[in-house]
């Protein structure tokens, strides 16, 4: 149970409250004045802190002041005969969580210990969540170890300190939002959102929307306001991945938030400020497009202040067997599987047109089909074989205890998608289902 610090010069209420505590199994410490209080904080270890304000010596404002500088997420309850709106500003601004005037219940005081450790549970959880994203997605995390790999971790590093604007290019697959999540979690702006979008897959007629936000009423549909992409990363980051694809209307709109920093919401006059940073990805060639005109130049350049190219694994075959090691370490127990030296020879020689999402998903698919075995050279599909795209015979073992059939269906879906470079809509075309029904499943597969 909780440790709690209680804090009173008035001894029959201390001996009261902490006879309370002390019966709703809470452990408690006592001190009988600020100067008391204080020691006792650095001396024991507490979980909160119930304090009165007016106190010889050392009073309460001052203390929450002193154990605000040594812990900024410690909760803070104050109680105090003298209620007034004035007191009440005070402690909060001093740093308290809760405020509660003499005399009060039990019940009261119970709900706002509870609630405040409630709180300082989540926030907890919220920290050591963030510090684990930030740990998952730091620099020396991007698997590799090839000249082009070491070089794109020492440019996250070096981009640590500063808001540039960067342009991720490489083709599908290579690993650009990994990318982008890394130079977002080393920056400065890693405690805020990094929000995602993905410029293709979302239709022309409600990307603004989806960017900027609209207001109640500015188009059929619209039945309340909505936050766009922009204000949801405030102070933190927006990817903007596939930039290339956005029509040339949004481009100049983009590039006037860029130079700004401010949107307007669809159906709505009024100016907000932002601060975000762009990071922008693509898999086209985007001096090809500016030279068609299919691009802005001026925005071009303004996304392109520092260009990062994520290389295709055929051009790092060095890093296939730590990325294959890394994707089996992720991998259920039941699940895991190991790789022959000949397969492995044969895995580092095959060209990867899907780059290391074809890679992940081929893995995936051998710890469904052989779990706990040993990949053989002579087990994998025919293209890895022979290093060349070429038409791939699908072979599905069926064991003498039994096959389910959803393990086939989803070694068929990776499969569909692995040879569509995980175009989703070629893949359900491929498999002649509706693009919704192959999402579905997809979901249900959690691919």
């Amino acid at each position: 149970m909780a440790t709690i610090l209680l804090i009173d010069d008035d001894q029959s209420l201390l001996r009261v409250t902490e006879y309370q505590l002390k019966e709703a199994d809470f452990t408690v410490v006592t001190a009988s004045d600020g100067n008391r209080g204080w020691a006792q904080f650095n001396s024991e270890k507490v979980d909160l802190v119930l304090t009165d304000i007016n106190m010889p010596g050392m009073d309460g404002l001052e203390l929450i002041r002193k154990i605000r500088s040594q812990d900024e997420n410690i909760p803070i309850i104050i109680m105090t005969a003298y209620g007034s709106l004035d007191n009440a500003i005070q402690s909060t601004q001093s740093g308290a969580d809760d405020y509660l005037t003499k005399p009060f219940s039990f019940e009261a005081l119970q709900f706002s210990i509870n609630k405040a450790l409630q709180l300082r549970a989540v926030n907890s959880e919220n920290k050591r969540l963030k510090q684990e994203i930030a740990d998952k997605y730091a620099p020396e995390n991007i698997i590799g170890q090839s000249p082009p790999m070491k070089e794109i971790q020492s440019t996250i590093e070096k981009l640590s300190g500063s808001d540039a604007t960067v342009l991720i290019l490489g083709e599908s697959g290579t690993g650009k939002e990994l990318v982008a999540r890394a130079i977002h979690y080393k920056s400065t702006r890693s405690a805020h959102p990094f929000i995602a979008v993905n410029c293709a897959s979302i239709p022309e007629n409600l990307m603004e929307s989806e960017l900027f936000g609209h207001a109640k009423g500015a188009f059929t549909g619209a039945i309340r306001d909505h936050e766009g992409k922009f204000e949801a990363a405030n102070n933190g980051t927006l990817f903007l991945d596939e930039i290339g694809d956005l029509n040339l209307d949004l481009q100049a709109k983009l590039l006037r938030v860029l130079q700004e920093q401010e949107i307007q919401r669809v159906g709505e006059n009024k100016v907000r400020k932002i601060n975000v940073r762009i990071l922008a990805a693509t898999h086209r060639n985007m001096e090809e497009l500016v030279r068609q005109r299919l691009f802005r130049e001026d925005l071009y350049y303004r996304l392109n202040v520092v260009p990062m190219t994520v290389p295709p694994l055929r051009e790092r075959k060095s890093d296939i067997p730590l990325l294959i090691h890394h994707f089996i370490q992720k991998l259920e127990p039941t699940r895991k599987i190991t790789v022959s030296a000949a397969a492995m020879d044969k895995l580092v020689q095959n060209n990867w047109p899907g780059n290391i999402r074809e890679l992940e998903n081929l893995i995936e698919r051998f710890s469904i089909l052989f779990a706990g075995q040993e990949i053989t050279a002579a087990q994998l599909p025919g293209q890895t074989q022979s290093g060349t795209v070429s038409e791939e015979v699908l072979t599905i073992p069926f064991p003498a205890e039994g096959i389910g059939l959803e393990e086939i269906e989803k070694t068929v879906i990776l499969e569909a998608l692995k040879r569509n470079e995980n175009n989703q809509t070629r893949a359900a075309r491929f498999l002649r289902m509706p693009r919704h029904v192959l999402l579905y499943r997809m979901k249900k597969f959690g691919l």
